[in-house]
């Protein structure tokens, strides 16, 4: 007889570099059957459902968790949401004594742990995220993937990079200076120094990507650059991973894009503060992390 399939829910609500490092936890999820639905932000949930990763997405806000929290019976919504799954790992919440015993006895099995690994830890966030499923005998991947993109999702960072003005016969470089925290962002000279140096004498086409909260360090690199590029303005997170997909190479400060460059595949340099490199490095083999120190030094 076929086993049954395993119905399981992750809840994750954090940024596009928390989500991200979850990847090989998930991959090794669904290598042992489970059948997972993603509970976080609504574009993160279009990235990994559109990837394979999962098979289905809903908002992490529009969920009604926040009534685990509360000392009220359960609403029955929330009741027959949860119920239906078989199991459910929640990277919320495990400082919560009420939510986590209520989730418990909506769950035949549950794991609620926390996002990232204590201070003290040896563990990379990825690793200690897989590390929180060993209750269900989760070990670390033998070999760890890609995260795949569409061909919609590719054909439509094409399209945008070609509106660019960008030539399709020259390799391709994209760079996001931003980052979520300033004290996060290399700082503009060592950066624009880096990207000199990979592109000398390679025939780049260089494509700089600004974010909503990106136009400053953009501006900032364009001008220290000696060298000409197209500004990438604000795509969508799908399209975002279609044109990481197409470039040949990426460099970024420590930020949730450079960890989508580097989950997709694409060959990545990424320069982190000292603080966040030895926790917070990518698991993906295409990626190099590199410490860079506030004078811009390489640490």
């Amino acid at each position: 007889m076929a086993q049954e399939p395993l119905d399981t829910l992750v809840i994750h609500p954090g940024a596009l570099g928390d989500v991200l490092q979850a990847v090989p936890a998930l991959e090794a999820l669904g290598r042992l059957g489970h059948r997972l639905t993603f509970a976080g932000q609504p574009r993160l949930g279009e990235l990994l459902q559109g990837s394979g990763l999962v098979l289905a997405a809903t908002p992490f806000e529009s969920f009604g968790l926040d009534a685990l929290f509360a000392d009220l019976p359960v609403p029955d919504c929330l009741a027959s949401r949860l119920t239906r799954f078989r199991r459910v790992v929640s990277w919320f919440g495990a400082r919560e004594p009420d939510y986590v015993e209520r989730l418990g006895a909506l769950v035949p099995e549950v794991i609620v742990a926390p996002p990232v690994p204590d201070d003290d830890s040896p563990l990379t966030v990825w690793e200690h995220l897989v590390e929180t499923l060993s209750p269900w005998d989760v070990a670390r991947p033998a070999e760890l993937h890609s995260l795949a993109t569409t061909e919609r999702w590719r054909i439509a960072a094409r399209t945008a990079l070609m509106a660019l003005g960008v030539d399709e016969s020259r390799p391709l470089l994209i760079a996001h200076p931003g980052a979520g925290a300033r004290w996060k962002q290399a700082p503009v000279a060592r950066f624009a120094k880096a990207l000199e140096r990979m592109v000398a004498g390679a025939g780049f086409e260089i494509v700089v990507h600004q974010g909503p909260a990106d136009a400053q360090a953009v501006d900032a690199l364009v001008t220290a650059l000696g060298i000409p590029a197209h500004r990438y303005l604000e795509p969508t997170l799908t399209e975002l991973a279609g044109a990481l997909a197409l470039a040949q190479a990426y460099l970024g400060s420590d930020s949730g894009v450079s960890h989508l460059a580097a989950c997709v595949g694409t060959s990545s340099v990424i320069l982190y503060p000292p603080e966040t490199l030895r926790r917070w490095a990518p698991w993906a083999p295409s990626a190099v992390a590199l410490g860079v120190g506030s004078e811009g030094d390489l640490s």
